[in-house]
């Protein structure tokens, strides 16, 4: 990521731990729980705070929460007022909403997807359990919104950032559920839209999170925070969409090449290898038998090549990449047309989304 977002990565970094101590303390407790019994101790938070903040230290991009501070910067050079400390101080205080939701959708991801490792590490629920890490991911859903009942803001301006992240997080659990639905019916493909309109939800959501939040902190009106939302919803489609290539390809760090072929994930290259053939052609039907084997025989299945060699050679997975960063160009310059082209956050948004295009992938 470009140097210049270190200072911002910085500070979202030391309000992150602000927000969720490695080990409990008044503040936090009674900013999170209010008044507690006297018997509970630090120790009584372990299981809540461990798992999620052992996967918070794993590291991760923070690109979600440098987004949303973005997002507030770009607003208020639009409108050609100065860079409020206050307001800016307010855009800080709000990232660990979109952090924490991020980080809790991984743990619950995990489980679904019954993924061993995260980030180069046994996934929460093989090192804690899967109770406590079910219940912990649940949690963190929650304790993201603490930021919100400590900002020193009006109630009208509360009331609004909870109605945002209350709908974001509904639209989550929809793109979860579509996604978890497909994988489940072996005998079910999506089209191209019904998967863009999954991964706009299960993916982009938080990014239209970062979006909105980011805008309304900096005064920008409902239309306007709706517009930047979606917006920032295709460019997380477009970093879905290039995760997927990059699992066919290189795999995703911390994860197999082509685990998401035993999942049987319905991923874009698979889709258009769908449109391309028909799902009655004899092509599909030998794609299928190849996902069906991996499914039954493991990562470690010869028919996970088999797979990945077929949509290699059909091009569909090279397409699925072009089509991935053309989501993220475009919304980059969706993003000038709202903020103004010569507008300095604009273009901080668009060095932040174009550096983290892999260079395997950007070609």
């Amino acid at each position: 990521m470009n140097n210049i977002f270190t200072p911002y990565l910085e500070k979202i970094e030391q309000v992150i731990d602000n927000a969720l101590p490695k080990s409990a303390n008044a503040q936090w407790s009674s900013d999170s729980f209010g008044i507690l019994p006297d018997c509970i101790n630090a120790d009584t938070f372990k299981p809540l705070v461990q798992p999620t903040r052992s996967l918070i230290d794993l590291g991760g991009k923070r690109w979600r929460p440098l987004f949303l501070v973005l997002c507030t910067e770009s607003f208020l050079n639009s409108k050609n007022k100065s860079l409020d400390k206050k307001v800016l101080d307010f855009a800080y205080h709000l990232t660990p909403l979109v952090e924490f939701v991020h980080t809790a959708s991984l743990i619950h991801d995990d489980i679904e997807d019954s993924s061993e490792t995260r980030r180069n590490q046994p996934a929460a629920y093989i090192t804690y359990g899967m109770d406590t890490a079910i219940n912990a991911g649940a949690w963190l859903y929650f304790e993201a919104s603490s930021c919100i009942d400590t900002l020193d803001a009006d109630t009208d301006t509360k009331l609004n950032l909870y109605r945002i992240y209350a709908r974001e997080l509904r639209r989550l659990h929809l793109g979860q559920a579509m996604d978890i639905t497909w994988h489940r019916n072996t005998d079910f493909c999506p089209t191209e839209e019904q998967y863009i309109a999954m991964v706009k939800n299960k993916t982009g959501t938080l990014a239209s999170l970062a979006a909105k939040i980011g805008a309304s902190t900096a005064g920008a009106n409902r239309e306007t925070c709706d517009r930047c939302g979606l917006i920032a919803s295709e460019i997380g489609a477009g970093f879905q969409i290039i995760d997927d290539v990059i699992n066919l390809t290189s795999g995703n760090p911390g994860k197999k090449r082509g685990d998401d072929i035993v999942e049987n994930k319905k991923s874009l290259p698979v889709i258009l290898f769908a449109h391309k053939y028909g799902t009655s052609s004899k092509e599909f039907k030998e794609l299928a038998h190849h996902f069906e084997q991996a499914k039954k025989t493991g990562i470690d299945s010869p028919s996970v090549e088999g797979a990945i060699a077929i949509l290699e050679q059909s091009g569909c997975i090279e397409n699925a990449r072009k089509k991935g960063i053309q989501f993220i160009n475009d919304s980059c310059k969706a993003f000038g047309n709202v903020f103004g082209t010569d507008n300095e956050g604009t273009e901080k948004i668009t060095k932040l989304f174009t550096s983290m295009i892999p260079s395997s992938v950007a070609k």
